[in-house]
Formats: structure tokens, sequence, C-alpha cells
């Protein structure tokens, strides 16, 4: 386990929607940070306790590059990926985050890293939802259901990294962030989520603030963990302002509820983050658009 404040972090994917907020988050709270990425890297602005040691622009799957941007470092916070499905050719978003994550692994092993923190994704648990899950709220043992090359990357990637933990014994943390969104995304919810249920069934209606995408990204560097594992990570509701309970009798109906579900809980347990990570998320929709929405819903969708 790495002490904050003295702790050197590479962080990669720095320039990324994630790796921006997880930069600043990082300084914030005192840590020394190598930031990484393919894209010019504009650095924070403000006062921060912690250090940017440097900004590198760097190709992540070449071996040697990797090697140089890690050199001297405690941990990494590794971030860089294609972030989507959809966003490149299915071929072309396997073999660069598989080549990629392995690269990074293998510069962790090699430069004898204390820890390593890795994106994830929510994709491994079945998403989307074309064929409903087995079970709600889903948890990690919904797994593993790749629906895409994306999806497969990161479960083969978790694959590897049980591989080189075991050989390492160094502590890997695979975080299956949802769908990472900020106060600018939240203003559309009311528009182009919430009148129709079916609008984001796709991950059970889940997102992850990226502010607490950023903060779950710090809990695993310092949690007391060993060996490889994986958490979900998920705000503590939905997207929506109809109870979750609702959401899954009309649009998932048959589907077990596993234990009772109470108002707009999350549908991605979070418990298990919770319980090792000592995540809890902060942010929701609400702080944004007001508990629950309803002045904001009612301007949308006409009361039946």
């Amino acid at each position: 386990m790495v002490s904050e404040g003295t702790s050197h972090v590479v962080l990669t994917g720095a320039a990324g929607r994630a790796g921006r907020v997880t930069l600043e988050h990082l300084l914030r709270h005192g840590y020394r940070v190598t930031a990484v990425d393919t894209q010019k890297i504009v650095p924070p602005q403000g006062d921060f306790s912690g250090e940017l040691v440097a900004s590198f622009q760097a190709d992540l799957t070449d071996l040697g590059e990797t090697l140089e941007v890690m050199q001297g470092a405690d941990s990494v916070v590794h971030l860089a990926n294609i972030p989507a499905p959809g966003l490149q050719a299915a071929h072309r978003t396997f073999v660069q985050n598989v080549s990629m994550n392995h690269s990074v692994f293998t510069a962790a092993s090699m430069h004898r890293l204390s820890r390593v923190v890795w994106a994830s994704s929510e994709t491994t648990l079945g998403l989307p939802f074309d064929v409903p899950p087995l079970y709600a709220p889903i948890d990690e043992a919904h797994y593993p259901h790749p629906e895409s090359s994306y999806a497969l990357s990161k479960v083969l990637t978790e694959t590897m990294a049980a591989d080189f933990a075991g050989k390492s014994g160094v502590p890997y943390v695979a975080l299956r962030f949802s769908n990472i969104l900020g106060p600018n995304e939240y203003r559309h919810f009311p528009a182009e989520a919430w009148p129709d249920p079916q609008a984001r069934r796709w991950n059970l209606w889940g997102y992850i603030d990226e502010r607490d995408a950023a903060e779950a990204c710090r809990l695993a560097l310092v949690a007391p963990l060993t060996g490889s594992s994986s958490y979900i990570i998920a705000a503590a509701d939905t997207a929506m302002p109809t109870p979750s309970a609702d959401l899954m009798a009309q649009v998932f109906p048959g589907v077990p509820i596993r234990g009772e579900l109470e108002k707009n809980q999350t549908l991605l347990s979070i418990d298990s983050a919770r319980q090792h990570l000592g995540f809890e998320p902060k942010y929701s929709w609400r702080d944004t658009l007001g508990e629950d929405g309803q002045e904001v819903l009612q301007d949308i969708v006409p009361a039946s």
C-alpha cells in the first residue's frame, strides 16, 4: 500500500475525460504525478499540495516508451485506452487496448511498482442489455459477459491482471467504471433520458460522476488489497427520477430482484467497492437538477 502525499504516481490517459479530473484530484491530495497521454496535456490551474513532475506524450503500445515514462514511479493509475465501443473499428479497439494494457502491466512489473490501478468497464458485465441481466442489482459476479470487442478487451485484461498480480505479488485493482458523466451531461437528462425508460436501459440507467471516478482511483491506490480485484464504480442512484423497482418492472419484467430496492438505488451494485475500497459516491445529477428533478420533469413530461 502506498502513502498519500509522498507517492509518485504515473497517470495514463491524463488528457482524457476521466484523466483530467483524476490528475487534479491526485495533485489536490498531495501526490507527485507524471501525466501521460498521446495528446497534449494541459496542466490544471490552481494551488495544489502535490507536484506535476512531468508530462509526456507517448505511445503506450510501445514497451520502450512505456518503460521510459514510468521510470521512478511508485504506482500507476492506467486510464488510457480507447474508452468505449463504437469509437474505432472493433478489431482496432481490441488490439489497441490489449496491447497497451499488456505494455503498461509489463513496465509496472519491470519497474517493480507497488500498485497498479486500471480502468476496466461495466461492459464486462453484459452491456448493452439487449438481453436482460440475470438478476438485479448486478454485482461483480455477473461476469464475464462481453458483448463487444471493447468489452472483450477488458475481460482479457482482467485475466492478464490476475496473472501479473499472481506472479509479482503486487495488487492490481480494476475499476469497472459506469458511464462517466458530469453536470453538463446531467442537464440533458430531462429531454434525452427521462421521457423514455428504454433510452438508458443499456446499462441499467447507471452512471458515475467524474469527480467520484477520480476519488475511486485514489482510494484504489491506498486500500489494503492483495492479488487482483475488480470493483463496480457507479453512482449511488440511477440516472432516472423513476424508482428503480418501477424501472425494472417496466423494462425488465421477470428479472429476479435481489433484496429490496430503495427508491432510486443504483442497479449496479457498489457494495463491494464500499467494503473494500471505502468508496462512497458524493455526487449525483440531483446536485445539478434538484432533488428528484421534479420541477424540471414537470416541464418535460406531461402529467398523466
